[in-house]
């Protein structure tokens, strides 16, 4: 790959255009702003980008038109939080310059262990890599909760995770960051817990973040589910791939376009194409059907 010279100039007035947004509203992702309407698909690094390097991963994202990334922790792009400032700003340099928006980090950060220092371990390595996403350029860091521990009783451990995400929430706000709670993990997955969680956290910039589990389903339904932690709902929803199981991705994105949600959809794929760029394009195309089929329904 030949990689693009950087242009000084877009990349200064971007960085003042995100000086500005993070000045007026300190929590809210500068890149806000330049949204345009309309739900945007992107992709997790999970499985289909983990072996690319950061231009490569730019560049198959430029080329599928894919033009949102979260970078997941420990794969090949390498931005972690042992990387230097010169090579932070050249991070955020290479998006600058690119059509693809950097939405941030998905970390495996969790907050339900019983045990003090593990907890105090996740907290703190979550306050570092929100530094890292505001130094790249980035608008936010994906958590999750993820037990209900045994031994331990249920309001007492959804209690700390509201806590926990309390305290990474208000540090983050600092940083113009988004605490992006990912609905994972044994039974706080289930959409009544993520609520229990939720309703005693205070901080306005953590935000659930969808992810389409089959517990969704569970009774009282989708529909009922969805309405009831919508409110909390970031700029970012995480789905598999749409032609693969029988999640009811067209009911799903009925109820998005019934609220007029303009986040992005995140491709958090399972399965191993034998050709990564032609599936991307593919899963794009899938996405905007949906999107239509949504707006006509």
């Amino acid at each position: 790959m030949i990689e693009k010279d950087l242009s000084r100039r877009s990349f200064i007035q971007k960085s003042i255009a995100a000086g500005i947004g993070i000045s007026a509203l300190p929590f809210i992702p500068a890149c806000s702003a330049s949204r345009r309407d309309g739900m945007r698909f992107g992709l997790v690094t999970y499985e289909w980008g983990k072996d690319w390097d950061l231009p490569t991963l730019i560049a198959n994202c430029e080329e599928t038109g894919v033009l949102g990334v979260e970078l997941r922790t420990q794969h090949a792009h390498a931005v972690e939080t042992n990387l230097s400032a010169a090579q932070r700003e050249e991070v955020k340099k290479r998006f600058a310059d690119s059509p693809v928006t950097c939405l941030g980090y998905g970390s495996n950060y969790e907050y339900h262990s019983p045990d003090p220092a593990k907890l105090k371990e996740n907290i703190e390595g979550t306050k570092a890599y929100i530094k890292l996403c505001q130094d790249i350029g980035a608008t936010g860091i994906k958590v999750k909760p993820n037990n209900l521990p045994e031994g331990v009783s249920k309001e007492k451990t959804i209690a700390q995770i509201a806590t926990s995400f309390n305290e990474v929430g208000k540090f983050a706000q600092d940083y113009g960051q988004i605490i992006r709670v990912e609905v994972h993990g044994n039974l706080t997955q289930e959409l009544p817990v993520m609520k229990a969680i939720f309703d005693q956290v205070t901080e306005s910039n953590v935000k659930i973040c969808w992810n389409c589990n089959d517990e969704d389903l569970l009774p009282p339904g989708l529909e009922a589910n969805f309405h009831s932690v919508k409110k909390w709902f970031g700029d970012t929803v995480h789905v598999r791939e749409f032609n693969v199981g029988e999640y009811p991705y067209p009911e799903l994105f009925k109820l998005f376009t019934g609220m007029n949600y303009d986040g992005w959809i995140l491709l958090e794929a399972r399965t191993q194409p034998a050709d990564r760029i032609a599936a991307l394009k593919e899963q794009l195309s899938l996405f905007n059907e949906l999107v239509t089929q949504s707006k006509n329904r």
